[in-house]
């Protein structure tokens, strides 16, 4: 059978890693054609959309033909002639890792990073490295040595970031998932803007080494896909105890079986969105999507966060991030843009105690998330104060004021499309639960999902 002429490319280019898998499994498509679609539609897109740093298609097409003879010939893995977008600051042999950081354009990896060799063992095709804000820190992925990524459903719009590469590559199509990072909210605010579904894992679930750090107590490798099963199948692959990790978990039990009966749940809301910096638009939106959720989330818990200041726990986190990125980019800062530079230098005017009382923001944090989950089962809110905004206009402070809470306390977090916003531009809902919940998490995140029925038409067909 012709599997091209029988399952059209814009079909193809818009389906799950799931249905995707099906297709595959069945013969209805092969992983050569998949690998063409893809590439030929990066090919046509990705000079206007720019998720993609790196695409080196001889090399695609080796992984691609080698998944064909296994699904052949056998044994077959678990992700045999997918693609997936990985974000260019994990190593992946033969290529560099720019981190977003123009001097590291020599910087070849020598070996894989251990995300990059879980996806290749289980038979991923990678099809490309994608964009980044410069350094992994920013939240706009409009990079100043290698250019914006624009939002796949409004061009001259923010993708968010810094994995706004990884989040514009899945929405438009050109590849099934991507792989990101998420330190202080990286994967689920591009998540948001581009109306897609991500997953931040409990922090150490799955291993971050060969991940070119930006705060190692908070980063954690994130999952991006189109479907909340989908961040199912991609957590079960990359997760797992590594020893060369020091950062890695290492579980005494497995993870919480996802046996949550949604009608039973204690859903904690926060009492005044509006507080918190949240937008009414963004507000009105999240309100008109619990009203669709009243059996899903069970039982409504206000929970007290007058204790938690948004942006000064932010800020926190983001010190941090600012404080080791003064080690990790000791050698690129001569060659860094001035944005890159007044960042750092303000890290370099505080004392250890600033960095101290910071640390300990991080532990109040943990703290505060115990507390929570003592009270309730799940903390359901938007995803980002805001949607997505015109690139080069002002960017928020508060971005990632919604997203940190998760981050800064270890916290599984997923983010699923809650609606729209009066401009027609995608906006997320964030789930976020107590650490080792990630299954049961994405379980509820399905659910809700399926209930709310919001996930956007993605703009594949290749208009932008």
């Amino acid at each position: 059978m012709d599997a091209a002429a029988s399952i059209p490319a814009k079909s193809v280019r818009g389906a799950g890693l799931c249905r995707t898998l099906h297709w595959l499994a069945t013969g209805q498509i092969d992983p050569r054609q998949l690998c063409e679609i893809h590439l030929e539609a990066i090919a046509r897109i990705d000079p206007q959309l720019h998720a993609f740093l790196d695409v080196r298609p001889a090399l695609v097409r080796e992984q691609a033909q080698a998944a064909e003879h296994r699904r052949r010939e056998g044994p077959i893995g678990r992700l045999d002639g997918v693609a997936v977008a990985v974000k260019d600051n994990f190593d992946v042999a033969g290529y560099p890792t720019t981190a977003g950081m123009v001097s590291r354009k020599a910087n070849i990896a020598q070996q894989d990073s251990h995300v990059v060799a879980k996806l290749r063992a289980a038979g991923a095709v990678l099809i490309g490295k994608t964009n980044l804000d410069e350094g992994a820190l920013g939240a706009v992925t409009d990079n100043p040595h290698f250019g914006p990524t624009h939002n796949p459903f409004r061009h001259g719009y923010t993708a968010g970031g810094s994995s706004g590469g990884s989040a514009a590559a899945v929405a438009a199509g050109l590849a099934t998932a991507a792989i990101g990072s998420d330190t202080l909210g990286s994967i689920r605010i591009p998540a948001s803007y581009c109306g897609v579904c991500a997953l931040k894992p409990t922090h150490g679930e799955i291993s971050a080494r060969g991940l070119v750090p930006a705060a190692r107590r908070l980063d954690a490798v994130g999952l991006i896909a189109r479907e909340v099963g989908d961040l199912a199948v991609l957590l079960h692959v990359l997760a797992g105890y590594d020893a060369d990790d020091p950062r890695s978990r290492r579980r005494r039990v497995a993870l919480s079986p996802p046996d949550w009966e949604p009608g039973a749940l204690r859903c904690g809301l926060l009492p005044d969105l509006s507080s918190a910096g949240v937008e009414p638009a963004v507000i009105e939106v999240f309100e008109a999507a619990l009203a669709k959720l009243q059996h899903e989330l069970g039982e409504r818990v206000a929970l007290d966060f007058s204790d938690w200041p948004w942006p000064k726990m932010r800020r926190a986190g983001l010190l941090l991030m600012e404080a080791e990125m003064l080690n990790t980019f000791a050698d690129d800062v001569d060659q860094a843009s001035p944005a890159f530079h007044k960042m750092l230098d303000f890290a370099a005017r505080q004392s250890a105690a600033d960095y101290v009382a910071a640390d300990r923001t991080i532990d109040f944090a943990v703290l505060k998330a115990r507390r929570v989950f003592a009270r309730v089962d799940v903390l359901a809110m938007p995803t980002t104060p805001q949607g997505a905004f015109p690139l080069g206009s002002h960017v928020p402070d508060s971005q990632a004021d919604l997203t940190a809470f998760a981050s800064l306390s270890g916290c599984p977090a997923v983010c699923i499309p809650m609606g729209s916003l009066p401009d027609g531009m995608p906006i997320g809902m964030q789930f976020v639960a107590s650490p080792g919940s990630d299954l049961r998490l994405l379980e509820l995140a399905e659910v809700c999902a399926a209930a709310l029925d919001a996930a956007p038409v993605y703009p594949v067909s290749g208009e932008q």
